[in-house]
């Protein structure tokens, strides 16, 4: 399968755990500063970091569910993983980022209940700092490559 880029250890491919789309976003927010007899200053407040939404659909049959499940038990551990999009474009590996937010849609529900069908949608952002692979993160980031 052709792997088109990588959050950690969780490959996004063509197939199975599939990338349909990516959005990205920058906010440098500016402050309104009141000014008596003038229009109002700006100051600049710093950026606030880039984010970016993930998109996909998991279709049962051609897997990736454990990859999105593993995904989901990161973010909720706050472990910091690696960006990296996989190909020779330069500028391909985006850094430490965390999962802000991940959500699901499951359709085409068969008899036992499982979705046939996943539309997922990730929220992640870049981490400013260096990131700190102790405690609870470690023995995550360790059981995922023993």
């Amino acid at each position: 399968m052709a792997v088109l880029m990588a959050l950690g250890p969780f490959m996004f491919e063509a197939m199975g755990f599939s990338l349909a789309d990516r959005g990205r976003s920058l906010d440098t927010p500016w402050a309104s500063i009141e000014v008596a007899g003038g229009e109002d200053q700006l100051q600049w407040m710093g950026g606030s970091g880039r984010s970016e939404t993930i998109r996909g659909v998991l279709f049962s049959e051609f897997g990736g569910q454990a990859s999105l499940d593993g995904l989901s038990r990161a973010a909720s551990m706050g472990v910091i993983l690696p960006l990296v999009a996989i190909g020779r474009a330069p500028g391909n590996v985006f850094g430490p980022h965390v999962v802000d937010g991940v959500s699901e849609d499951h359709g085409f529900i068969d008899a036992d209940g499982r979705p046939a069908r996943n539309a997922y949608s990730l929220k992640i952002r870049s981490y400013a700092g260096q990131p700190d692979y102790t405690g609870a993160a470690a023995q995550f980031v360790q059981k995922l490559f023993a």
